[in-house]
């Protein structure tokens, strides 16, 4: 179900059909996390995931997508808002409304990976990984 969030001027919506796939795309292909992404890999992630698009008066400023099963894991990627919007506490609020949209309440188990944003999401009750060992991955070279 498609859902929007108002604050002023601002919008957030899980309607893919308004993303810009030209700004998200530009953004994370030139992100420390995805340099390099493929259009045609953005348009399969936007498909697979839960997508949640930042709008000033119209025009995208932020994105955020959640990769879950609704019930017991997420995995939160791909967040930014572009630069000159920063500062606005724009990312709380996203943070805020992804966290509480009512379809990913009873997920027990979320997960992420950054570099530089570790107070924002400590906020919400991320924290390191408690027991490192437990955790693998494998990447494709």
């Amino acid at each position: 179900m498609k859902k929007n969030f108002k604050n002023g001027h601002y919008l957030i919506s899980t309607d893919k059909s308004r993303l810009d796939l030209k700004v998200v795309h530009n953004y994370l292909s030139n992100s420390y996390w995805a340099k390099g992404r493929t259009l045609k890999t953005s348009r399969l992630t936007i498909k697979n995931s839960l997508c949640f698009g930042l709008y000033y008066k119209n025009s995208q400023i932020g994105y955020a997508r959640v990769i879950t099963d609704y019930a017991t894991f997420a995995y939160l990627a791909d967040v930014f808002i572009l630069e000159e919007f920063r500062g606005r506490k724009l990312s709380v609020w996203l943070m805020k409304v992804i966290m509480n949209y009512g379809e990913l309440k009873s997920v027990k188990r979320w997960s992420l990976a950054t570099r530089d944003a570790h107070k924002l999401y400590e906020k919400f009750g991320f924290t390191t990984l408690k027991e490192p060992d437990k955790m693998m991955e494998f990447k494709k070279p």
